[in-house]
């Protein structure tokens, strides 16, 4: 309960065809048998997941993935679900064999890959200590050195020396290199870390927040929301007051308060009846705004939410859950919403969900995306989600954004951010 959120740990995914010995780099990474190894080609038959922390990179998820060059009718689906992994991967490892002399083409079409979606990643050329076995070292290689120049007749991969396509010499079964390697994806883990805040930058050490947080029969039981956690400590590392309280005692706060908050953030299910309890002159906001703007997506789903004024019956609207928690009797997602938007469009449009990793690669059938907070997405899956909309010109947007636009209270809920409310004179 207390482990940092998988949404905020770096990403690191391990590709490469089968028995390149993905599997035991991995393993040999993590100091863990973290995955089965074998000599059997396609012994990774799906991704497998693991949270943990990794000196010196810190709290990660490595992604072991099928090999890429898996084949027959399961095999492209086992290379269709590796693909999908680099829509969540911060830091890419390709593993090959140190002893065949260039990329195969499946290789090069993943490193392709890479640099079509800005992926830094790193080639580990693996079984190193087999070269002196019979192997043979092409032009310019050292197996003793710590890295290797790009391969004969391979073009070097973008970027300045030591960055994204630098090539190591590791061995996973003799440890050789392995550190290294950890040391690189460290300094390609940090260079991605987000610099966005959820909401420390918009007050000032001191300050008082208010935080409404309602209590009904979708909240977990015995703890917060996840967005309401991470909000909270983010205000506690700015220096900030958090005062938390439920929907209904609001009012009484800010009259006994005896100071004015710099702000107040609401669940956006409680949105209409926060709006009315909170005075103007008081900066007002939700979760799920501050983390559109916290996960990259903010000014797209903005323009997005004006689509909700085009909506007929018949239209086909996606609504998205990161999470895949239990659904009850009044989810947000599938009862809430869908009511508030049909109470909004006077149409009857079709709702179609979707819950934790599943995203529809064609968005053509649908008028509208709406999407949660994404609180359990790290950003690169959300900027792959959201680029994926706008390649195909389907609005997007949030579930904040979409009630506060609904009750007619957006604009106030940007005052805090008073570029993006720009978007909505427009």
């Amino acid at each position: 309960m207390n482990e940092t959120p998988g949404a905020n740990r770096v990403h690191i995914g391990f590709f490469g065809r089968r028995n390149a010995g993905k599997s035991s780099l991995v393993n040999a990474v993590t100091g863990q048998d973290l995955v089965i190894v074998s000599e059997i080609k396609g012994t990774t038959t799906d991704p497998v997941s693991k949270a943990m922390e990794i000196l010196p990179v810190g709290p990660v998820v490595i992604i072991d993935t099928p090999g890429i060059d898996d084949t027959g009718e399961l095999g492209t689906l086992r290379v269709k679900k590796a693909r999908q992994i680099l829509d969540k991967t911060d830091v890419a490892v390709l593993v090959t064999d140190a002893r065949e002399n260039g990329l195969s083409p499946a290789e090069r079409e993943l490193t392709a890959l890479f640099g079509e979606k800005k992926i830094p990643f790193i080639v580990a050329l693996n079984k190193s200590d087999l070269i002196n076995e019979g192997g043979s070292l092409p032009p310019g290689f050292d197996p003793s050195g710590f890295s290797a120049p790009p391969l004969e007749g391979e073009t070097p991969a973008p970027g300045a020396p030591g960055e994204s396509g630098e090539r190591i010499f590791v061995s996973a079964k003799t440890g050789s290199g392995v550190a290294g390697l950890k040391e690189r994806i460290a300094a390609l883990g940090r260079a991605e870390e987000s610099k966005l805040r959820i909401a420390a930058d918009l007050v000032r050490p001191g300050d008082f927040v208010v935080l409404v947080t309602p209590i009904d029969s979708a909240a977990p039981k015995g703890r917060l929301i996840l967005p309401q956690q991470q909000t909270i400590r983010d205000l506690l590392e700015a220096g900030a007051v958090s005062v938390v309280l439920r929907e209904f005692e609001l009012k009484e706060a800010l009259d006994r308060l005896g100071q004015k908050p710099a702000l107040v953030i609401t669940d956006s299910q409680a949105f209409g009846r926060v709006s009315k309890d909170t005075p103007p002159d008081i900066p007002l906001t939700s979760f799920s705004i501050l983390f559109a703007r916290f996960k990259g997506f903010l000014l797209p789903a903005v323009r997005g939410v004006k689509a909700l004024d085009a909506v007929a019956g018949g239209d086909r609207i996606l609504i998205c859950e990161g999470c895949t928690h239990h659904r009850q009797c009044d989810d947000i997602g599938t009862v809430k919403l869908p009511r508030w938007i049909r109470d909004y469009t006077k149409a009857a449009p079709e709702f179609v969900f979707t819950s934790g990793g599943e995203f529809p690669e064609d968005l053509s059938p649908y008028k509208l995306v709406v999407h949660c907070g994404a609180c359990m997405l790290n950003e690169r899956e959300m900027r792959s989600r959201r680029d994926r909309a706008a390649d195909q010109g389907k609005p997007f947007t949030n579930y904040g954004i979409a009630i506060a636009y609904m009750h007619g209270i957006l604009k106030r809920s940007l005052e805090i951010l008073p570029r993006v409310r720009a978007l909505l004179e427009d």
